[in-house]
């Protein structure tokens, strides 16, 4: 399945997306399930494939996308330098160990969302990414157990402001609405084996970064574990997992973004991640 969490004509909602629609989940699971993050926490999946094989009953053009998980609480780990390109580009060693940190939810926005460059910096990058969502909680999970915790996959653009985030990780991750995630989560059965994944980010229309997930550094398996050592995983947290090179502020000229561009990822399985930049608004 493809899930999504949407406004349906205005309202929120969360379903499934099909060749020809949309099959909305909320209206009924009413009153049993609220979101995509209590889909997985209660194990309604079984019951949600049911409902989406009786088909679509509302048109694309009515919905507009939300983050998936649309909940504020919902965690959001960070991998940084997970690929061997993009260690070389940035001039970082291999890490022992993962290095991991938190996006926070109010930066993220949806599918088809704009996103804002904001107006403190001048060096906002681009950083594509794929995304693993947890379905099934647990702390301590064994690298053999971590795939049934796994609900799916999604993409994630990691909006960087590379200056502040010299002096500050969070900070440069973190900025309000300058980053995406979406437009959906694909289930593992749909997807088949994450390793076949293909990366692709565009900057209005041109490629700028491109890889096979098989060359991320971590196995999925072992950053789930890594992570359930230290905090205990919940349904709907979510994992990115690093960005290849071809990051702007690596370039030479360097490449960033301004308003007005368009910046697409798209990854093999799982679909394309739209959105335009427009200049932060006015406080």
């Amino acid at each position: 399945m493809k899930l999504c969490s949407v406004l349906l004509d205005g309202r929120a909602a969360f379903g499934a997306l099909v060749d020809n629609g949309f099959v909305d989940l909320s209206t009924p699971l009413a009153g049993r399930c609220d979101d995509l993050r209590d889909l997985f926490a209660k194990g309604l999946l079984e019951e949600a494939r049911a409902l989406v094989r009786q088909g679509p009953q509302h048109s694309l053009e009515r919905i507009r996308f939300q983050r998936p998980i649309t909940n504020l609480d919902a965690r959001m780990f960070g991998l940084g330098w997970s690929y061997k390109d993009h260690q070389i580009e940035t001039g970082k060693e291999a890490p022992e160990h993962p290095f991991m940190f938190n996006k926070l939810p109010q930066s993220m926005v949806g599918h088809e969302e704009p996103m804002y460059r904001p107006w403190s910096s001048e060096r906002y990058d681009f950083e594509g990414e794929i995304v693993v969502v947890i379905g099934k909680p647990g702390r301590h999970i064994t690298p053999q157990q971590a795939a049934a915790h796994i609900a799916g996959y999604s993409i994630m653009m990691d909006g960087s402001l590379r200056d502040w985030q010299q002096h500050s990780v969070t900070a440069g991750k973190n900025f309000d609405s300058a980053s995406a995630y979406g437009p959906c989560i694909v289930t593992p059965d749909e997807l088949g084996a994450p390793s076949n994944m293909q990366l692709t980010t565009r900057l209005n229309g041109n490629t700028v970064q491109h890889t096979a997930f098989e060359l991320m550094a971590w196995k999925i398996e072992d950053l789930v574990a890594y992570i359930s050592t230290f905090t205990r995983l919940e349904a709907g947290d979510s994992i990115s997992t690093g960005t290849p090179g071809g990051v702007g502020h690596k370039r030479n000229p360097q490449l960033f973004m301004r308003a007005g561009d368009v910046l697409e990822i798209e990854v093999s399985g799982i679909g394309t991640l739209r959105n335009r930049i427009v200049d932060e608004p006015a406080s």
